[in-house]
């Protein structure tokens, strides 16, 4: 599959964070073949080494930046080091991203504000320091990934559903500023895929399990949900919503926003919402 976002940058420079796996691996894999010059950044240095080396067999060309991406100078450190090899950006990523659950009061403040760092502030450091790049060149394309999350907002992963929201707002946010300047900007709002997004997880061993079941069964995995964002950033679409149940969830929230936390209210009420949410499919 050609992807079109491949034709409206010529140069091909793409920073992607979160790269040593899972999605950002896929993302960085599928432009590798079409001879992507890549930066990726990840907190563990082994599989960023492993994804270096895919993404240079796959045809691409790899940089690696090692780094905790809620720490704002070493983000910048890593962006201006990639931007002063490469003369410039064509596409940002924001993709790092960790998984967790627990309920509002017992959910430890420190682990909200870790959570927040990662999820929320690594975003907002990313498009920070890209924004006036791309301005400059007056070209390039921003991808975020959210979540469904962000606008379901499930109870017991109030921490979760909170930094995806705020990475919606962060986009839409972005649209208007920099729609004149010739910049592309989506925000990617999945529900639950096959990752590795709950392997830093501190909170709740009920919640968080369940969250590891329900993604270890999903119907999709991180190479479908890649494939589906480059398709859909190529035509310039802003909210990529995939799959369906992303698009229900949506529509629903916006039509009859009451009668979503009502119903989600009253499950989570129940003694049997764990079971009924695993029974779901996705």
């Amino acid at each position: 599959m050609a992807y079109k976002i491949s034709e409206k940058y010529p140069a091909k420079r793409a920073f992607i964070t979160g790269g040593g796996g899972g999605l950002g691996r896929a993302l960085s894999l599928k432009l590798a073949s079409y001879g992507w010059t890549i930066g990726i950044t990840d907190i563990k240095a082994e599989g960023l080494a492993e994804s270096a080396q895919l993404i240079e067999k796959a045809g691409g060309k790899a940089f690696t930046y090692q780094f905790d991406v809620s720490k704002k100078e070493e983000f910048k450190k890593a962006f201006d080091d990639f931007i002063s090899k490469n003369k410039g950006i064509d596409l940002l990523i924001n993709n790092a991203g960790v998984g967790d659950g627990g309920l509002v009061g017992e959910y430890s403040l420190e682990n909200w504000e870790w959570i927040t760092g990662i999820n929320q502030m690594a975003a907002i450091y990313g498009s920070h320091f890209a924004v006036p790049v791309m301005k400059q060149q007056r070209s390039g394309h921003i991808i975020s990934i959210a979540s469904a999350a962000g606008f379901a907002s499930m109870p017991n992963m109030a921490m979760y559903n909170v930094t995806k929201a705020a990475v919606i707002s962060l986009m839409e946010s972005i649209y208007g500023e920099v729609k004149a300047f010739n910049i592309g900007a989506s925000v990617v709002c999945p529900t639950f895929f096959r990752s590795n997004i709950m392997q830093y997880n501190r909170g709740d061993k009920t919640a968080t399990g369940m969250g590891q079941t329900i993604i270890s069964r999903a119907k999709y995995g991180p190479d479908d949900i890649a494939a589906y964002i480059l398709t859909k950033a190529g035509e310039n679409r802003f909210y990529i919503l995939h799959p369906w149940q992303s698009r229900a969830l949506f529509l629903a929230k916006r039509l009859f926003p009451m009668m979503v936390l009502n119903q989600s209210a009253k499950r989570f009420a129940s003694k049997t919402w764990v079971q009924d949410l695993l029974k779901q499919k996705f």
